[in-house]
C-alpha cells in the first residue's frame, strides 16, 4: 500500500547533538545568578549528579509497578533535586530548565533535513514525532525548525507521541500501539507508516513490530531503506506525490 504517514524521531535524527560548551559552569553560575538571584548553592556537575539520583529513584519506583521504560517529568525532577526552582514562576522554570539545557550540549537541525521537510510538507502526508524527551526538547526543535523557515506545525499534534507527557518511553510497544490506533482514526492503517529514527532498538525494531515501514538513518553506506537526510529526500521524491512540485 503506497505510503501515507511518516513518523520522525527528534534526537539523532531531526536534532543533531553536539558537545557542552567550554563554559558551561559559567552559564550554570549566570544562569542562576539571573534567574534564582543568587550564587549557585550546587555546582554545575552537583546539580546534574543530584537529578541522576532522582531520576535513579524514579524510574526504580516505575519499574516496580510494571512500566518497563520509565519517563522522568525533567521538571519535577530539577524542582526535587534543586528545591529553590519552586519559588519561579511555570515560565521562569521553563527559561532555567532551558538554560541548563544549553549547558550540557549544543543542538542544531541535521544537515539535509530542512529539504527533506519541505518536501514533505507539500505533500500529502501526514507527519507526526515520536521522542524520548522533555518540554525543553520542544523549544529546541522549534528553534532549530525557526532558524530554516519551518514550524513544528508540520506535524500532526495527535501524531506526536513526547515521553515526558506519558510516563514511558520508547521501545515500550504501547508508543507505537497509541501511534497506531490513533492513524487508523485518520484511514492510516500500519503498511502506510514510515518510522525515521537512527536507533534501530528504540525506533525501528518496535516500529516494525507493528506493521510499519522503517527508515535507517545513518551518514554511513546503506543499502535499502537506510541512509542520509539527501537520500530520504530522494526516497520521498520517488515515493510521493506532490501536492505543490
Amino acid at each position: 500500500m503506497s505510503l501515507r504517514a511518516v513518523i520522525f524521531d527528534i534526537y539523532g535524527t531531526l536534532l543533531q547533538l553536539g558537545p557542552p560548551p567550554p563554559d558551561a559552569q559559567s552559564r550554570w553560575e549566570r544562569l542562576c545568578a539571573e534567574r534564582l538571584h543568587a550564587a549557585p548553592r550546587l555546582s554545575l556537575g552537583q546539580f546534574n549528579a543530584e537529578c541522576e539520583r532522582v531520576i535513579a529513584r524514579e524510574h526504580a519506583a516505575a519499574k516496580a509497578r510494571g512500566i518497563a521504560f520509565p519517563e522522568v517529568y525533567w521538571p519535577a525532577v530539577a524542582s526535587a533535586a534543586l528545591p529553590e526552582l519552586a519559588t519561579l514562576s511555570e515560565d521562569g522554570r521553563s527559561e532555567f530548565l532551558f538554560g541548563h539545557a544549553q549547558t550540557a550540549r549544543a543542538v542544531r537541525l541535521m544537515p539535509g533535513a530542512a529539504a527533506a521537510l519541505r518536501r514533505a510538507r507539500h505533500s500529502r502526508l501526514k507527519l507526526g514525532l515520536a521522542s524520548n524527551c522533555q518540554p525543553y526538547t520542544l523549544r529546541e526543535l522549534d528553534a532549530a525548525l525557526a532558524g530554516v523557515g519551518l514550524a513544528r506545525d508540520l506535524f500532526v499534534p495527535g501524531l506526536c507521541f513526547f515521553s515526558f507527557e506519558h510516563g514511558f518511553s520508547k521501545p515500550d510497544p504501547h508508543v507505537f500501539q497509541l501511534l497506531s490506533a490513533r492513524l487508523l482514526a485518520y484511514g492510516i492503517g500500519p503498511s502506510q507508516t514510515l518510522m525515521v529514527g537512527d536507533r534501530t532498538d528504540d525506533d525501528l525494531e518496535p516500529a516494525a513490530a507493528h506493521g510499519w515501514q522503517t527508515w535507517r538513518l545513518t551518514n554511513e553506506p546503506a543499502a535499502g531503506r537506510a541512509g542520509t537526510w539527501e537520500k530520504f529526500d530522494s526516497f520521498l521524491r520517488s515515493e510521493v506525490a506532490l501536492e505543490n512540485p
